[in-house]
């Protein structure tokens, strides 16, 4: 049985780009940087994929410096390895290289006590697919109340 327990996810990816599909991708950490990830003090908001001769690497994600890590501790904004097979790499740097295309962490979880990262392809969203969402969004809320407040008047 998988035990998973998702750390973070990134909820800025689902606002600002149509998620086409995704894939789970390995982490290459520092023991330093499992144990603050396993305390949950991680942020992928900004991060991105970018796939460099033939490895793909995470950049702009932000691990905090474990607080009890001595000397040897790890650089909170460095860039990471992501560990795919080589035809997941190439699938996914193909993609990369298409125009709109953008590879973004979705969510850091631990997973079998291994942290993993689920890396979407993403196409960017314009401004009017972001407000028709909200749009959408605010219209199902009233919609929702106007039911609740009908039903609790005994109509």
């Amino acid at each position: 049985m998988e035990n998973i327990k998702t750390v973070t996810v990134n909820k800025k990816a689902y606002h600002d780009y149509h998620i086409i599909g995704s894939y789970e991708a390995g982490l290459a950490l520092k023991g330093s940087e499992i144990k603050s990830i396993r305390l949950g003090r991680v942020n992928i908001k900004d991060a991105y994929a970018r796939p460099e001769n033939g490895e793909l690497w995470l950049y702009n994600s932000h691990i905090a410096a474990y607080q009890t890590g001595g000397f040897g501790s790890h650089q909170p904004d460095r860039k990471r390895k992501l560990l795919m097979h080589k035809a997941q790499i190439a699938e996914l740097s193909s993609l990369a290289n298409q125009k709109g295309l953008t590879l973004i962490p979705l969510r850091i979880y631990i997973k079998n006590g291994i942290a993993k990262l689920e890396l979407g392809i993403g196409r960017g969203k314009k401004q009017y697919d972001k407000r028709e969402v909200i749009a959408r969004r605010d219209t199902e809320r009233e919609v929702e109340r106007a039911l609740k407040t009908r039903h609790r008047s005994g109509h």
